[in-house]
This record gives C-alpha cells, structure tokens and sequence, in this order.
C-alpha cells in the first residue's frame, strides 16, 4: 500500500502547530507497520540552510494556477526514515510565516494542483493521498474533477482529515475561475454560504473525511461546534469517521529528554520533585516542594477557555496553597490578565509570553497539574504529553480530552475532568485535584497511572490501515 501524506506543515522541517506533530510521527507510524508512506510539504523560506543541504533536486515543472503557469521545484529528502517531497516556489512560500497573507488562497490552490503534478516525476504512484485542512482540500477537488481520467492517475483514493473545523478557508466566489481555474459546472463542489469554502469542496470530493478525535466527530455534526459546516457533514456523514491522533514518544520521553532538569522513568519517577524544584527557581517562585504546581502551556486564545480561567483564577490563587507557571502567547486581553496576575501574586505566578519549546518541556516534567479548559479541542496533545511526564490533566470533557483523560474519582482515571463550560465547574475539578495532591499515597499511584498511559502513534496508525484498506 503506498499513501501520500500531503500536509501544509511537517516536522522536522517547518512547524506552527499540532499539525506539523501530526505530519511527522503519523507516517513514520505507518512506515513502521510496512506501509510506504511519504510526505508532500511546500519548502518554507525558513527551512533552515542545513536542512536543505541533505535535499536532492529532482526536477523543475510548470504548475497551472488557472491561467497562470508557475514554477514548481521538486525536492527529496529523508528523516525518520521517511521521504518526503518539498514543492519549491519562492513567490508563494519564501515568507517569514506560513500563513495569513492576501494571498493564501492561492498559494495553497498552487501548492494543491502541484502535489497532483508532481506525481509523474517522483517514482510513487499513491494509492491513497491523504490531505489535510483547508490548505490541501482542493487536491481531492481537483482529482475528482481534472485527473482521476487521466493516464497514470486512475484509481487514487482521498481522505481529508479535519484538524480543526474553525478554520475553513473561505473566500469570495470571483476566486473559483481566476485562481482556483474551476468552471462554472463545478461551483456546487465549492459554494457554501455565498462564498467558495476550501473545507467544504475536500468534504465533498474526498473519499473518506476524518478528524482527529472520535467525540470531535460527533461533535462536529453539531451547529455549536461544526463554525456553518454540520449541514454538509450530516450529508456525507457516512464517510465521516474519528481517529484519535498520537504523541511520538520516542521525542517525549522524560527518561531521555535532554530539555528537562533531571531525567526519570515510569518505573522511578522520584527526580520529577528536583524538575519542580528547578522549574519553580527558573520561574522566581519559592522552593515549596509540599506547595502543588499547575502548568499551563497554551495559545491565549478564547477557544482554549481562558475566560473560565479569567473567572476564578484570583480567587483561587488567594484562598490556596497553590503555584501557577504559564507559558502563551496570543490575545492581548489574556496576556494582560497573566501580567496583572502575575504582578498581584509574585510568590505563586511565573509567565513568560511567547512558545519557546524547551521551557515548555520543563513545564511538563516540572508540574504537578496541568490545566486544559478548552471550549473546544479537536484531539489536544498538551494532555497526552503531560501524562507521558507524570502531570496529571484537568480538562474539560471536550474532542479528544474527553478521549483521553477519565476522571479519577473512581481510583481508576488518569486525570480530572469537567462536563459544562463554567467557571465554578472548572473550580470544582481544580479543588478536587488539590485534595487529592494532598493524599501523597494515592498521589503516587494517580502519577504512576499516567506515566503508564500509552498515547502512541501505534493503535492510531492500525485505525489509519484500516480505513485506507476500506478503500483498496
């Protein structure tokens, strides 16, 4: 079986979000279970001189991009024992960020038509090619409705996963011919709303959709989370499926993570107390080992329940034992909260704004709790890579949080979950967490269950094989 892994971002090359973790654990899955998986990327202007030093040149095209015709450089390379193609065209992807530009529409419209160009010069006729989010959902348009007669292209199959419904890719309707080259006759494929929407025409042209959770599936068919689009899911729900997304965990693995303090294993937990001691001195709180640490690694961001956060946060910093590291970047009003926090509550708040990886890291491994209140959350991997280093989750029973953490009041969960978006139901997990940090011995054994927990890309992989098979 041989799949195509199209994606608009892909670790180690070029990452903003989950989705480059995605691209880049998911097929060396794959390749691992005797699938030949390969990945197709665009080749960033920030990919660094290093990397592009191991890329072998393959040869140079013209892509249309409806009257235009542009140029496409095909580069090869190999990590994780995976090959991955990386489509070059310096207008359209030698920019300092990967998206939010004028032109989005048609970059991703080149770099779409292109990984069905590309096909007859890089050796690998797919049997599937399995795109990703508004930025690839025109590759199973413009199979369906430009190549799928063509010599050479016959029986390829598509699957398009959402990764997060809230961003679709719409634009107005005078972009279908101009720049996406599609006539009239199929506009349907594309038109919702008035507008051309990117997500809706892969929901429609793919031959399987995906997302990345099986309750972010369920909830997707509902209008509160589907953002206008669980009219056309309940359509096509018959090929709509949930697989839930893995973490690597040879990269996040406590007992070899050169990012953290102090390394330790499943079996000997016993140096995450000296990451906790050296993450509250990094932060400038004091050395309390008895005093329970909360982290928070996040974008700060509305949707991912920082107004639940807004709500009680002061009041439970002033009525408990209780230390709080946050790491984010985003909206102003969220950042100006942690700074006014941070200021009111000098020995119990460390910030630092912006994404810096290792900090984050050492925030995983150095916590005692890890909060996750999020309004919606299509799989989540912050709650899985906590669990991988003993901290134990507080989520809201959303997407795949509801998937992935169970709730510990039966001596059974790995975590503490909460059902409705309120503050004082957040509270109330947050508290049940702390009384049962007080509990060292039923501490340890919750810590111990998670570190135990197998969030691998292994079961996710097996559900990917069934699926493409499905379609063999």
């Amino acid at each position: 079986m041989k799949v195509l892994y199209a994606s608009s971002e892909a670790l180690p090359f070029a990452a903003s979000g989950g989705l480059a973790d995605v691209a880049g654990s998911l097929p060396q899955a794959l390749r691992r279970r005797k699938v030949a998986c390969r990945v197709v990327m665009p080749l960033y202007g920030s990919i660094s001189d290093e990397m592009r030093a191991s890329m072998k040149f393959i040869t140079s095209i013209m892509v249309p991009v409806s009257w235009r015709r542009q140029y496409c450089g095909i580069y090869e390379a190999k990590a994780g024992g995976v090959i991955y193609y990386l489509i070059d065209n310096e207008y359209y992807f030698k920019r300092k960020t990967f998206y939010g530009h004028y032109d989005d529409g048609e970059r991703f419209a080149f770099f779409s038509r292109a990984i069905l160009e590309i096909l007859p010069y890089i050796d690998f006729k797919p049997d599937i090619i399995h795109c990703n989010d508004w930025q690839t959902a025109l590759v199973p348009v413009y199979y369906s409705t430009l190549f799928a007669n063509r010599e050479g292209y016959t029986g390829i199959k598509t699957v398009f996963t959402i990764h997060n419904i809230q961003y679709q890719g719409i634009y107005g309707r005078e972009i279908l011919g101009d720049v996406f080259g599609l006539g009239e006759e199929h506009a349907s494929l594309l038109d919702f709303g008035g507008c051309v929407n990117l997500m809706k025409g892969g929901i429609e042209c793919a031959n399987k959709v995906t997302t990345v959770s099986n309750t972010y599936a369920s909830e997707i068919l509902d209008p509160w989370f589907s953002h206008g689009l669980d009219p056309i899911l309940k359509e096509r729900s018959y090929k709509l499926s949930g697989i839930l997304n893995g973490i690597d965990t040879i990269n996040y693995d406590p007992e070899t993570d050169k990012d953290i303090f102090f390394n330790y294993t499943a079996k000997d937990f016993s140096d995450k107390a000296k990451n906790k001691a050296a993450l509250q001195e990094l932060f400038g709180l004091p050395v309390k080992a008895d005093t329970p640490v909360m982290g928070i690694v996040t974008r700060l961001v509305a949707h991912k329940g920082l107004d639940l956060i807004k709500r009680i946060m002061w009041e439970l910093l002033e009525s408990t034992d209780l230390q709080l590291v946050v790491l984010g970047s985003g909206d102003w009003e969220y950042e100006a909260f942690f700074k006014e926090l941070a200021a009111a509550f000098p020995e119990k708040v460390g910030l630092r704004i912006g994404f810096i990886p290792d900090l984050a890291r050492k925030i995983y491994a150095g916590s005692d709790l890890f909060l996750m209140p999020s309004k919606s959350e299509p799989c989540g991997l912050s709650q899985m890579v906590a669990l991988r280093y003993g901290t134990i989750p507080i989520v809201r029973e959303t997407g795949g949080l509801k998937d992935t953490i169970t709730d510990s009041g039966d001596g059974k969960g790995n975590g503490f979950t909460f059902k409705s978006y309120d503050a004082y139901d957040m509270l109330d997990a947050i508290r049940r967490s702390l009384a049962a940090y007080a509990d060292k011995a039923a501490w340890q054994k919750l810590v111990t269950r998670a570190l135990k927990c197998d969030n691998s890309w292994g079961k996710s992989a097996k559900e990917y094989i069934k699926l493409y098979e499905s379609l063999m």
